[in-house]
């Protein structure tokens, strides 16, 4: 009588449907942000020191 009364959870099929839609938009993503957290970790004080786009940002 356990499994008959059991309610049906809808979450295993919503997200298998909705990655085999979104599967790009989040391999995407994924690279994307590699990428970024590959090029900004080598960054050093001085780098930032001397960065135009860090200095505009420190002023607001």
């Amino acid at each position: 009588m356990g499994k008959f009364f059991e309610p049906f959870d809808p979450w295993p099929v919503f997200f298998r449907r909705e990655f085999k839609r979104c599967w790009p938009f989040l391999t995407g993503f994924a690279i994307t942000g590699a990428v970024i957290v590959k090029m900004t970790a080598g960054f050093t004080e001085e780098d930032l020191k001397n960065s135009k786009f860090v200095q505009e940002h420190k002023k607001r």
